[in-house]
């Protein structure tokens, strides 16, 4: 077996599970510091983005179960921070709002990851920070096109940062 099958740095696979681990850990902790689940704060986050969004469309975006999605609404909804309406021409589908103590959550959690990913990026320079989000959006865009929406796909697929 040659040398760079045996090294773990030459597989992006294995790289970008290390880096996944390493922000889902870090994000998991401070994300507890406002009890909050990372779930849930998919969730409050995804409803700021795009009010009326249903449980089952956050689940899909994500790639977290629609089982664990709603247990994480139905949390939030419990607590006063998101609320639930019916969808006004489909009686299956059930729209999700943000109320204004979940919007003020919602911008805190905003600030502590952003102050997360400055504090993993701060290793590269404003230009590689550049390069880096552009290059991660049009892998994401391959592989998981509903996790954006499709403006910022279809930016990612243009090659534009």
């Amino acid at each position: 077996m040659s040398r760079t099958h045996a090294d773990p740095s030459t597989r992006m696979g294995y790289l970008a599970w290390q880096m996944v681990h390493v922000m889902g850990t870090r994000l998991e902790r401070v994300l507890r510091s406002l009890d909050l689940t990372a779930a849930q704060h998919n969730a409050l986050q995804h409803v700021v983005w795009t009010p009326g969004i249903s449980a089952a469309e956050i689940a899909r975006r994500t790639g977290i179960t629609p089982q664990s999605m709603g247990a994480a609404v139905n949390a939030l909804v419990s607590r006063g921070l998101l609320a639930r309406h019916d969808h006004p021409s489909s009686r299956r589908t059930v729209q999700l709002t943000i109320t204004d103590r979940g919007a003020k959550l919602a911008e805190r959690a905003r600030e502590v990851v952003e102050r997360l990913d400055g504090e993993a990026l701060v290793v590269l320079a404003p230009a590689e920070r550049a390069v880096f989000h552009s290059l991660l959006l049009r892998v994401l865009a391959e592989l998981n096109p509903d996790a954006l929406p499709s403006s910022d796909l279809r930016r990612a697929g243009s090659g534009a940062a």
